[in-house]
């Protein structure tokens, strides 16, 4: 087992190289250019989970509609989802809403400096307090994600697994002892982040060549930069088999429908849908029990959608009915695709209505 905290002199050396070489090197992005405590935080949430070219559209977007923390406070929930629709997680976006109501009615809409508070607010751990901490008010806390893990992991020939609480605890201790204050933690907090994004990388060989601390890396040194860090084996999805149903009255609308306040996708708009793979007589049961009778049912593509935790298998339908009912909300494709967000996962159906 590592003893982490017993490093200080390595951690000491290898963290002034890391500042000069971002300083000298770092991606020219517009959060970066604007490094407010709002903007750090929309675009560190909007980055978990998510690959930097993919927020890029979506961060410009939403600061234009919501441009401060008031507008985000009072935005309506069904503009908020739209905003974030394709960037997934949607609790993301729902405790940015809650945490920006508790800013303004507690901190006069601006974010507090200190990490404590900042992780009191919904939706804000350790990481991303963190970093906006460091990167917007200069305060000596790291931020410490699988990037920043990997590279101390590698940097100090660690065989610990990175997944364990313990770990991520003892690194962002050793860090913390040794942080600097001012402009130099924003540069080191996002110099760790861009090493590990760029040149410490998770799949396939690291670029060691170009790593401004290759010289003190004990793995590089022994040649087990490949082996490292490690992880615990991830467990099997739980798959859930759907049918999905595109119902489309003679007048030309779509049924959606919203989901339920709590679990995946709470809240969000989705077309009807029932669990397992039913054949055509099971659609049209299912919409007759709605009051819904259906002139036809045609078969369409499957999909399949991979959450954190589950994998959901679909098939879908195609079914047009004579009258809309107010089981559903019937709309043409033009204003669900422009003001209802509709989760990824169906992402093939809104295709499908769309053609």
């Amino acid at each position: 087992m590592t003893d982490f905290l017993s490093f200080h002199e390595e951690i000491a050396a290898f963290l002034p190289p890391i500042i000069k070489w971002y300083r000298e090197n770092k991606k020219n992005l517009p959060w970066r250019n604007s490094p407010t405590p709002y903007h750090v935080w929309i675009s560190e949430i909007m980055l978990q989970q998510t690959r930097i070219e993919a927020v890029l559209s979506y961060y410009a977007r939403f600061l234009e509609a919501l441009p401060t923390i008031k507008a985000l406070a009072e935005v309506e929930d069904d503009v908020l989802m739209k905003l974030w629709q394709g960037l997934g997680y949607y609790s993301r976006a729902r405790n940015l809403k809650k945490a920006a109501g508790i800013v303004m009615e507690r901190y006069q809409g601006n974010l507090p400096d200190s990490a404590e508070a900042l992780r009191r607010l919904p939706g804000i751990g350790e990481y991303t307090a963190g970093a906006i901490a460091s990167i917007s008010f200069g305060k000596p806390e790291p931020a410490v994600d699988g990037n920043v893990l990997r590279v101390i992991s590698r940097m100090l020939k660690s065989y610990d697994d990175i997944m364990l609480p313990r770990v991520k605890k003892d690194v962002t201790e050793l860090l913390r002892r040794h942080y600097p204050e001012g402009e130099e933690a924003s540069l080191l907090t996002e110099g760790l982040m861009e090493l590990g994004e760029t040149i410490c990388i998770p799949n396939g060989t690291p670029r060691c060549e170009s790593c401004p601390v290759k010289s003190l890396c004990l793995a590089k040194r022994d040649g087990v930069t490949e082996e490292l860090p490690v992880r615990n084996v991830k467990k099997e999805k739980r798959k859930e088999e759907k049918t999905v149903i595109l119902l489309r009255s003679l007048s030309g609308k779509y049924a959606i429908q919203k989901r339920g306040k709590t679990g995946l996708l709470a809240d969000m708009w989705e077309f009807p849908n029932f669990e397992g793979f039913g054949a055509e007589g099971d659609v049209e049961s299912y919409l007759a029990e709605k009051g819904i009778r259906i002139l036809s049912a045609e078969r369409l593509s499957g999909a399949r959608h991979i959450f954190t935790h589950v994998v959901w298998e679909m098939q879908g339908f195609l079914a047009v009915c004579e009258e809309e009912s107010d089981k559903f909300l019937f709309l043409t494709k033009d204003e669900i695709l422009s003001s209802y967000a509709i989760p990824t996962a169906y992402r093939t159906y809104v295709k499908l209505m769309k053609e």
